[in-house]
């Protein structure tokens, strides 16, 4: 007999259907709404450090090194925090912190909602953060406001929990786009460590907001690379050990950083003040910071510029990357406002600096590029992020190579260190865990047919009520719970002690037949070519913990399946991962002990 099977319609590649078009068309205004928001921002910032160290309320592009202020500048960041401070305590304190954290918590707990005042309050405390002297970048800040965009955007209409989130990283990606121009490091920072899935319902309209982003910028005349770098180094394998120890020493730097940032934030939590008092002693820190070098206050992006021309002599490279370490690490754990891209591109670049003598020759900039991308794909675990945002920041796509081999490197090494990222620790220790790693389900691979129990022992549907009664309640009967069939093999239900219970409850006659009983009763049945996904969410509608497995062709009983059978399927993969043997062998037999003792 020919095997019937189900709808092949049923087993797409993916679950997506029209409806991503939908949402790909709201993306559109997100990414647009997101771009306004990212360029009023970097005003915002421009404007903020005018007028905290020069004194004018202007946009025009002046240097923090320049100030007039002398040794009053030292009091900048401590008023600009105390401001921070305020807004957090009294506003809103989601504008705490670097932003992607908060997004992150936004989609895995909070059903990817975000309110107007983070939208409101997050770029401004962040402008007056860096506008203030803070040692931040702007595209953590933006990357949040992107988000509370889309998410407010999606609130106003009637979309799922996944398609909320969609649009919430959808603006988050877009924001990112507009501070640095990079459309595909965008969409992989959304792939790596906000949407927590790789389905094309959420990557479709996250690669259009992120390309309707890349286009707008371009039509407005933004910077697109924004730090152009022309160098590279000839492939070979000296130059491979070079990738490889500058990544080791980048994965090192993170681990660093890391634990810095925390380790000031624990100090910080120690302190017996209300923690709105708190950014003002980080600003002081940031104030005493930016004597010793102005060069580690603000975004810092002319530092990147004159690392990749390699105009960065060694001696001021290191004092930059300590200066930057030691300011950032304490206002980002007093709780102030900014982002991290930025200063991990700096310091990890003042490390490529310092070590390019030492490095095989390469054209100038190159190992600062590298420790770059590797520190910033290291510290927040984003390897391909930091490759494609590497490339395309200096629009050198020879650059890939050594970029990717440098980032796996540092990877490699946090991943081997450190339990958790910078951006996941902070979830941690408010009592959440999250896992980063997306693998297939294997309810999404495995039939019924493979895991269900074949030998079924079933009850006729001509057994009373009273024998139905004393069968479940004997010594020998193993199993809580039966099918019930009829004369020709077809399932008509299901008995088990509390069903017993209610129909004796209810008055039924002790001589009812189970057939009787189970008449017209509607009854949830398996198919053992259909998979445990399916049959997981049936199992729950129904409320029950087995069922029968049915043939297709002629709906007789061939099998049984519940919860434990599914269970069983988890701990085989587990074990997958888990037990080690040698599959192919050389003169002696190799694999696990069992197979050892039986060859005995």
């Amino acid at each position: 007999m020919k095997t019937k099977h189900p709808n092949p319609e049923h087993l797409r590649d993916f679950t997506t259907d029209a409806r991503v078009l939908l949402i790909a068309a709201i993306a559109v205004v997100v990414a647009t709404a997101g771009l306004f928001a990212g360029i009023a921002l970097l005003k915002l910032i421009r404007l903020a450090t005018n007028i905290a160290y020069f004194g004018q309320f202007s946009l025009a592009d002046l240097k923090l090194q320049d100030t007039p202020l002398g040794l009053a500048a030292v009091i900048v960041p401590v008023i600009g925090a105390l401001i921070i401070g305020l807004m957090a305590r009294f506003g809103s304190e989601k504008i705490r912190g670097h932003g992607i954290p908060e997004a992150i918590e936004a989609i895995l707990l909070g059903r990817s909602r975000l309110d107007a005042k983070v939208a409101i309050l997050k770029p401004l405390s962040s402008a007056i953060s860096i506008g203030s002297g803070g040692p931040f970048g702007a595209e953590g800040p933006i990357i949040m406001t992107g988000g509370a965009i889309g998410s407010l955007i999606a609130q106003m209409l009637p979309v799922s929990d996944n398609e909320r989130k969609t649009l919430l990283v959808a603006g988050a990606a877009a924001g990112m786009t507009t501070v640095f121009g990079t459309p595909i490091a965008a969409i992989m920072l959304a792939v790596e460590l906000l949407l927590f899935e790789w389905t094309p319902r959420s990557f479709i309209p996250v690669a259009v907001a992120a390309i309707i982003a890349e286009v707008e910028r371009t039509m407005l005349h933004l910077p697109g690379p924004i730090f152009p770098f022309q160098g590279g180094m000839e492939i070979s394998f000296v130059g491979l050990g070079g990738w490889v120890a500058i990544g080791i020493c980048a994965g090192l730097l993170s681990g660093l950083l890391t634990q810095m940032v925390y380790a000031c934030e624990d100090g910080f939590q120690k302190l017996p003040i209300h923690w709105m008092w708190w950014p003002m002693i980080g600003g002081l820190v940031v104030g005493i910071g930016g004597l010793i070098e102005p060069r580690a206050l603000g975004v810092g992006y002319d530092n990147i510029a004159d690392m990749l021309d390699g105009r960065t002599i060694a001696t001021a490279a290191l004092i930059l990357l300590v200066v930057k370490a030691i300011i950032w690490s304490v206002a980002l754990g007093s709780g102030t406002s900014g982002g991290v891209l930025a200063p991990l591109l700096i310091m990890g670049g003042a490390m490529g600096a310092v070590l390019a003598g030492i490095l095989p020759t390469a054209d100038p900039g190159f190992w600062a590029l590298l420790a770059m991308a590797a520190t910033m794909g290291g510290t927040m675990r984003a390897p391909l992020t930091a490759t494609f945002f590497a490339v395309e920041l200096t629009g050198n796509t020879h650059m890939l190579v050594p970029l990717i081999a440098a980032c796996a490197a540092a990877h490699a090494v946090t991943v081997l260190l450190m339990k958790r990222s910078i951006l996941t620790e902070k979830i941690a220790r408010r009592g959440h865990h999250l896992v980063r790693e997306y693998r297939v389900d294997p309810f999404a691979l495995t039939r019924v047919r493979e895991v269900m129990t074949s030998n079924v022992e079933s009850v006729p549907s001509t057994m009373t009520l009273h024998g139905a009664a004393a069968f479940l309640t004997a010594p020998e009967t193993r199993h809580p719970s039966f099918p019930v069939v009829n004369e020709d093999g077809h399932v008509l239900g299901l008995i088990d002690p509390p069903a017993i219970l209610r129909w004796r409850r209810a008055g039924t006659h002790r001589t009812t037949t189970l057939g009787e009983l189970l008449a017209g009763s509607k009854v949830t049945l398996a198919y053992p070519d259909e998979y445990l996904e399916g049959l997981s969410d049936k199992l729950l509608m129904a409320n029950v913990s087995h069922l029968p497995v049915v043939a297709r062709e002629d709906a007789r009983l061939v099998g049984y399946v519940g919860w434990k059978d599914l269970m069983r399927v988890r701990s085989r993969k587990q074990a997958e991962e888990r037990d080690r043997s040698t599959l192919i062998g050389f003169g002696t037999r190799r694999g696990k002990k069992e197979d050892v003792v039986e060859s005995l």
